[in-house]
């Protein structure tokens, strides 16, 4: 099963392993509150993408389209999503108010396909 929520949730025991997908760190969120299985910010949109993007959900077909271009590089990234996903619930953590315009949910549909 995998998922993806907020960061700012409350952790839920059907989160199964918890890793965080952005590259920077969330604020106001202590390593605690978060608790979190890994925090993989390598697997994140680069900088440049981020910003570009800047949670504009008109650029978000070309965010999308960008972000998984990226990922094509991040193949042992990837891997290791599956494997966790292939071992138990997996939660894709963020930050982003946007709830469906954000890297979690391209990085999901990645991992599903």
């Amino acid at each position: 099963m995998l998922k993806i929520k907020r960061i700012y949730e409350a952790p839920e025991p059907d989160d199964g392993c918890r890793i965080l997908v952005d590259r920077l760190w969330p604020r106001g969120i202590s390593k605690e509150k978060a608790a979190l299985d890994l925090w993989l910010k390598e697997i994140a949109p680069s900088d440049e993408l981020r910003h570009w993007f800047g949670h504009v959900p008109q650029r978000w077909s070309g965010f999308a389209q960008k972000y998984r271009l990226e990922l094509q590089d991040k193949t042992e990234l990837l891997q290791l999503l599956r494997e966790k996903l292939s071992q138990g619930p997996l939660t894709l953590l963020y930050a982003a108010k946007d709830e469906q315009h954000n890297q979690a949910a391209v990085l999901a549909e990645v991992l599903q396909e």
